[in-house]
Order: C-alpha cells, then sequence, then structure tokens
C-alpha cells in the first residue's frame, strides 16, 4: 500500500445534507423541524437547564449555608518571607505586593512566625502573631500595627 492509494474505508464518508434546498430533495420547506413550535423557529429550543415544565433540579434540591457580606479577607504573610527584604527596609502593603508575596484586594494583613527572620525590618502590617512579634524585635526590627 501507498500514500496515494489511502482512502477511507467504505461509507464511513457521507456528504453533508443540505437542508431546506426544494421539495424534491426531501428535505424542504420546514427541513425536518415541524411545521410549528419552539423547535421550528430560529434561535429556537429549550434554554439550559429546563426540564419541559418539571421543577428544575437546582430548585428541588435544599439549599445550605449563608454567605456573609461582612467577612473580612486578612491576607497571611509568614515571617521566612520577609528575608527576601533587605536590612533597615519599610514593609509594608505595598512592599509586600511589589514582592509578589500579596496578591489583590484584602481588608488586612496579618504576620504570622513561621521561619526565622535574620534581618532588622520596620514592619507595617495590620495584625501580628506574639511569636512573630518576639522574632522580629529579636532580630532588631519594629513592629508597627495600622
Amino acid at each position: 500500500m501507498k500514500l496515494h492509494e489511502l482512502k477511507p474505508a467504505e461509507g464511513s464518508k457521507k456528504s453533508r445534507n443540505r437542508k431546506g434546498r426544494g421539495v424534491g430533495s426531501g428535505w424542504g420547506k420546514t427541513a425536518g423541524r415541524g411545521s410549528k413550535g419552539l423547535n421550528s423557529r430560529s434561535g429556537g429550543g429549550v434554554r439550559p437547564g429546563y426540564e419541559g415544565g418539571q421543577m428544575p433540579i437546582h430548585r428541588r434540591l435544599p439549599k445550605r449555608g449563608f454567605t456573609n457580606i461582612f467577612k473580612k479577607k486578612i491576607l497571611v504573610v509568614n515571617l521566612q518571607d520577609l528575608n527576601k527584604f533587605e536590612n533597615g527596609t519599610i514593609v509594608d502593603g505595598k512592599a509586600l505586593s511589589d514582592a509578589g508575596l500579596i496578591k489583590g484586594f484584602c481588608d488586612g494583613i496579618k504576620l504570622l512566625g513561621k521561619g526565622d527572620i535574620n534581618s532588622a525590618l520596620t514592619v507595617r502590617v495590620h495584625a501580628v502573631s506574639k511569636s512573630a512579634q518576639e522574632k522580629i524585635e529579636k532580630a532588631g526590627g519594629k513592629i508597627e500595627v495600622i
């Protein structure tokens, strides 16, 4: 068998059905859509989730819980992440964002004490854990809670 001898299996390729091309084609006039109703119209058909008048599943299933609209979004930064800043730097929200440690909008930033720090930094955050505060003060830095 050569490349020019290749062809698809018998009956696997059918020409497409050109609807609405005259009565003699067998697919003229209504073109297989019937005479009236939702599916006969252009743009017709049921919307997603419609179950023919039966109570849809998204209304049959029970609803659970609620969304607290007053929830605060607090971003967390660990102490070990602050090692990328140089000695004596003021670390605030903008500095953390520029360094890629926090992303997006938040209501506050909290500093946690995971890891160690080896430079004296001035850190301005909304909340800080006791262990983080002790480690920063031990390294010679200071915390400003805003």
